[in-house]
């Protein structure tokens, strides 16, 4: 027993309260963060198609029914790409396919990390997993696409060229482009649940904005070529074209003179207007990839509390 004459036990002083930050982006190490990208993907990628009849094959047909309605509205109907581009219906489709990469893996990234709640809770678990594993699923569906698209190539007569070889830098932007902003927008969304109506809306906008349904020689006048260069996607896009068709793709026009005159299709440069104003595409394309992995990691340790 204490003598009741004793002075009482000193206290240890309490130091002001601290935030205790959460995991970052990366937590947990690189190792372990890659290990987790690539299962979540597969798991996912699996999942998606786990019950169904046809498997893997809805990958394809996806993009194929949205390419056999365009072909046969703007060939049959209002007769655009048969009369004014040669190989449109292989133009279409390559559009439609990178397109359906890009939305796909930013609309299932918008509420990806909401809807890992569960996971995101859980101790140094890598949050950067959770977005880029849409995207990485994406890709899948990505490559089995682009199976399908080399075959229309070769059964429309598209002869390989050497400039086939610089098709994955474009792949390499695109993919950079898309994973920034699904960054961005599955952490945005966290704390502002309108950036889902608000990314719906952009997307199908920016589908109508990008050369996909019509070549980048559409527009009578080069201001409007100028214009639409502002666009990063148009950009990769259109240089994908004639990576790809090389001096195949072709504008037709209609001379006074009698027969009609085919011309290559620009490059991205040239239906710019220059390299100079390409700059505005770079400047945009940079401030996304910057802004995404900025708002991401300053976001990503206090995600579980926004929940």
């Amino acid at each position: 027993m204490s003598d009741p004459g004793s002075a009482p036990p000193a206290v240890a002083p309490v130091g002001p309260l601290r935030d205790v930050r959460g995991p970052s982006a990366l937590g947990g190490g690189a190792r372990r963060f890659f290990d987790l990208l690539w299962l979540i993907s597969v798991t996912e990628f699996k999942r998606t198609y786990f019950g169904t009849v046809l498997g893997y094959v809805w990958s394809l047909l996806r993009p194929l029914l949205l390419f056999g309605v365009l072909l046969f509205v703007f060939t049959r109907v209002f007769k655009i790409g048969s009369e004014e581009v040669v190989h449109y219906p292989v133009m279409l489709l390559m559009g439609i396919v990178l397109f359906t990469f890009f939305q796909e893996s930013n609309t299932n990234a918008v509420s990806s990390v909401v809807t890992q709640e569960g996971i995101v809770r859980k101790t140094q678990f890598p949050r950067l997993v959770i977005p880029l594993a849409t995207v990485l699923t994406a890709s899948f569906n990505l490559c089995l696409n682009l199976v399908i698209v080399f075959v229309f190539l070769f059964a429309f007569g598209v002869d390989p060229t050497w400039t086939w070889l610089l098709f994955p830098f474009a792949l390499v932007a695109l993919f950079a482009l898309t994973a920034a902003l699904s960054m961005a927008l599955s952490v945005l969304y966290v704390r502002f649940r309108d950036v889902s109506i608000i990314w719906l809306v952009f997307a199908q906008a920016l589908f109508y904005v990008t050369p996909i349904l019509y070549p980048v020689t559409a527009f009578k006048n080069a201001r409007y070529e100028h214009l639409l260069m502002i666009n990063p996607l148009a950009v990769i896009f259109t240089q994908v074209r004639v990576w790809i068709l090389a001096e195949r793709h072709v504008s037709v026009t209609n001379t006074s003179s009698g027969p009609k005159v085919v011309q290559p299709a620009p490059t991205a440069v040239e239906a710019a207007g220059g390299a100079l104003h390409l700059l505005p595409a770079l400047a945009i394309f940079l401030a996304i990839c910057v802004f995404g992995v900025w708002i991401f990691n300053r976001d990503a340790p206090r995600i579980a509390e926004d929940l």
